[in-house]
Order: C-alpha cells, then structure tokens, then sequence
C-alpha cells in the first residue's frame, strides 16, 4: 500500500519546511511506503527553496491559480492507494496523521475529515468562523443527508476510488466542499475524528469571508446538481 500526502502551498517559507519534516516523520511511523508532494502554487517568496530542501516530490504551476487548483494537481501526480491532504501553514498537527487515516486503513470509512470543531478544546478560527462554517455544514446536510462538524476542513484522507470518481472543478477554496458533497452522492461512506487546530502564526489568509463563502455556497449547490 502507497500514501500520497499532498501539500499545496502559496507564500509559506516560514512553515512549509517544518510541515514537511514532521509529515515525514508522523508517516515513517506507520511503516507504511509513501510519496509526499508538494504543489507550489507560484509562490513568490521562498516557499519553493525550503521545500526542495527536504528531497519531497514538488510541482510549481506556472501562474498562481489557486488552492483547489494546487490540490488537483496534485491528485492528478499522486500514485498512492490513499491520498492524504494537509494545510502548509502549520495550523494542522502532522503528528495527528496516523489518527486521520485509521478508519481508513480499518476499512471504517472512505473519507476522513479531520474536524476542529470534535475536539475539546474551543476553536478560535478566522478563515471562515464557526457560523460561516455551520452555515455550510447545515446546507451539505439539507442537501445530502450527511452530517458533517467541519465541512472546510483541509485535513483528509481518503481511498483512490473516491478521487475517481470525481471529475473536480473547483480552483480555489470551494474545493473542500465540492469534494465532500460528491463523495456523498457517490454514497461513499464520510467519517470525521477530532484534530487539534493552531492559528497560523506567521503570514496572512488568503480567504474573504464574504467573496470565498458565497463560492463556497455555489460549489455546494454545484456538486450536488452536476455531480
């Protein structure tokens, strides 16, 4: 068995380094074979020089596209059985890894979404705050039946056929949620566990409350329609 863990980044040197250091070592853990990939989306600071540092395979889009695009890229060059996703800004715990890919592995579940909002501790998130993100919930669960805690969360793992079945269109944040509702019409079976979640401590979000929540509303609406 291969896992393919998939790192997009735009402008992160400071922290990209360190996610790949410890993705590696929470991976070697599981003595499982892995690639790890990271999908530079033309950064222009020195994101790019710190990941190649660390022998991962890295892929630079030729313009800066976004997210989803850095995401699909990397998909489309992942080879593992189970692919994994994971943020570059330090805010999700390598070292949580093997706990998002366990239903996984037990067969318990085709997608894993690791969820802020399970764990104990109070969630402070200034991406897309708590009611934005319960707003998207609420409607993935109107739509699909599936009741899901954290729908925008970046921390996944999933098996293959779960990609493959998907034709993805989404380029830029939305694409976490295009991914879940999918996956819910495929019927897929969804799981979440609960993740630690660190506010970024270096840099700036690149996501608008309002611009990227109202695409993340039409990628919901989207999916489901097209599939």
């Amino acid at each position: 068995m291969l896992l393919s863990i998939i790192i997009p980044v735009y402008n992160e040197e400071l922290t990209i380094g360190n996610v790949i250091d410890r993705t590696r070592a929470a991976i070697q853990d599981t003595r499982l074979k892995n690639e790890i990939i990271v999908v530079d989306d033309k950064s222009f600071d020195k994101s790019l020089e710190a990941a190649k540092k660390r022998s991962a395979k890295i892929y630079t889009l030729k313009e800066h596209l976004g997210k989803g695009y850095a995401l699909r890229a990397g998909f489309a060059k992942a080879k593992g059985d189970i692919i994994i996703t994971i943020d570059s800004d330090g805010s999700h715990k390598p070292e949580e890894l093997p706990e998002v890919l366990g239903p996984v592995l037990q067969d318990k579940a085709d997608l894993v979404i690791g969820s802020r909002y399970l764990n104990h501790k109070k969630v402070a998130a200034r991406k897309l705050n708590a009611f934005g993100v319960q707003i998207f919930n609420n409607f993935i669960r109107l739509l699909t039946g599936v009741a899901i805690t954290d729908s925008q969360s970046g921390y996944r793992a999933m098996k293959r056929q779960v990609l493959k079945s998907q034709n993805l269109k989404s380029g830029e944040y939305e694409i976490e949620s295009e991914m879940l509702v999918k996956t819910a019409k495929k019927k897929f079976r969804i799981a979440e566990v609960p993740i630690s979640f660190e506010q970024r401590t270096y840099g700036r979000s690149g996501v608008d409350p309002i611009v990227d929540g109202i695409k993340i509303l039409l990628s919901i609406v989207l999916a489901y329609m097209k599939g």
